[in-house]
């Protein structure tokens, strides 16, 4: 079981099993929303519980995604794909995690559209897109 949640605690998830490995998104759209590039674990929907689910604010970002932020702290919390038969699954913010997460970054996607003012450098694989 992991456990996490937004600065404020106004919302909490719990995941059941183990955390698959993470990708760094460092999308335009991923960089704003988080203030940096947005790691997050791509974890099956049937496997989360959600506590103050009501707090979560959605943004529809694009016709493919929508992304969850805490509508009190403002604290970036989950990117949700809209097409539900094609993706069983929701990200989650890293960050928002308890520790320890007893994972590792897998990927770097999106290098394409990377922030100037930092390199990846710790030589994992870097997708374009």
């Amino acid at each position: 079981m992991h456990t996490g949640s937004c600065l404020c605690g106004a919302v909490r998830f719990e995941v059941a099993g183990e955390l698959p490995p993470p990708d760094a998104c460092h999308c335009s759209k991923c960089r704003k929303h988080s203030g940096h590039y947005f790691a997050a674990s791509d974890v099956p929907r049937r496997a989360v519980t959600i506590r103050g689910e009501e707090q979560v604010s959605w943004y529809q970002s694009s016709d493919k995604a929508r992304r969850g932020f805490c509508a009190t702290c403002g604290s970036t919390l989950f990117f949700d794909p809209l097409d539900r038969g094609k993706h069983d699954w929701i990200g989650i913010a890293m960050g928002a995690f308890d520790k320890p997460t007893h994972t590792r970054l897998r990927i770097h996607i999106f290098v394409a559209d990377k922030g100037d003012y930092y390199d990846i450098a710790d030589g994992l694989p870097q997708n374009e897109e």
